[in-house]
């Protein structure tokens, strides 16, 4: 199936990118169609603090209030997964069986966290276990904290924490021997190491611990997990866009266009994975779409 309808733009993704370029075009009187999967990492966030005016706002809220803003302004909404995504004479955006053609897109299609497998992990998400320090480090202030991970980048990570915080950190790393440097900096700011697999976290309304597979257990009231994410990009495979040095996120230039004309990214696919940042670049996007549609 296909519709026949030539949009100007065509945006993949409601995060907070996505929803701020759909507001503007639409406040510019262009024909926008605004394709959405659902249950983005920013729907599953339970506090967003650091948001300008917003002292503390849900993830699904931003998103609810955004499609509504976005529709005022007669923006078209579809829920839909996005499949394939292609260039002829003009993109086409492949979405549940169905063709939609545009001459620009924008991709907001965001991240999903790796999660470890621990069980209860969804219990406490986003109240007593973070993934992110930007986002909610600041929720661990003064906190009996546990961080999990596998990387040096995670004993940076406790470190840090260490220093912003809270005094009281466990550090539990899986399998990684690490240099004695880091082991004695450890010791230096009391940041206890223990090495080991948690497998489920404990508590009734509020965390208790962190329960490992040799049977040991970390109490804590909060976790800091740090095993990244992956880009919800696999769409966009047949347009073979240019990549960073680890082949892992996209390159854009000054106003997140990608290596394909015509087609801009934002987000945690470019570089900041900041809800408020996104909403920045999805402004700058339709700003300079406003432009190139009125040299059209």
């Amino acid at each position: 199936m296909t519709d026949e309808t030539v949009y100007d733009c065509i945006i993949i993704g409601a995060g907070p990118g996505g929803l701020q370029a759909a507001v503007y075009l639409g406040r510019y009187n262009r024909k926008v169609l605004l394709i959405d999967r659902g249950g983005g990492r920013t729907s599953h966030a339970r506090h967003i603090e650091n948001f300008l005016t917003q002292k503390d706002i849900s993830g699904g809220e931003i998103i609810r209030l955004g499609l509504e803003q976005a529709r005022n302004f007669n923006v078209a909404v579809i829920s839909g997964l996005v499949t394939n995504v292609v260039k002829r004479e003009y993109f086409d955006v492949t979405a549940e069986g169905k063709r939609h053609r545009s001459r620009f897109v924008i991709v907001s299609s965001g991240a999903t966290e790796n999660l470890p497998p621990i069980e209860n992990i969804h219990k406490f998400f986003g109240d007593s276990f973070f993934t992110c320090i930007d986002c909610d480090g600041y929720r661990t202030t003064g906190k009996k904290l546990t961080v999990i991970g596998n990387s040096l980048k995670t004993v940076h990570l406790a470190l840090a924490m260490k220093e912003m915080y809270t005094e009281d950190i466990t550090l539990i790393l899986y399998t990684l021997p690490i240099p004695e440097v880091y082991m004695e900096e450890l010791r230096e700011n009391g940041i206890r190491l223990v090495n080991g697999r948690p497998v489920r976290l404990s508590g009734g309304e509020t965390l208790e611990a962190v329960e490992l597979h040799d049977g040991g257990r970390i109490e804590c009231e909060v976790v800091m997990s740090n095993f990244g994410y992956k880009l919800n990009a696999a769409f966009l495979a047949d347009l073979n866009l240019k990549r960073d040095a680890d082949n892992f996120k996209f390159i854009t230039d000054r106003h997140f266009e990608s290596s394909c004309d015509g087609l801009y990214i934002v987000g945690p696919l470019t570089g900041n994975d900041q809800a408020i940042i996104a909403a920045g670049e999805g402004a700058l996007v339709a700003i300079e779409l406003k432009k190139r549609l009125l040299e059209l």
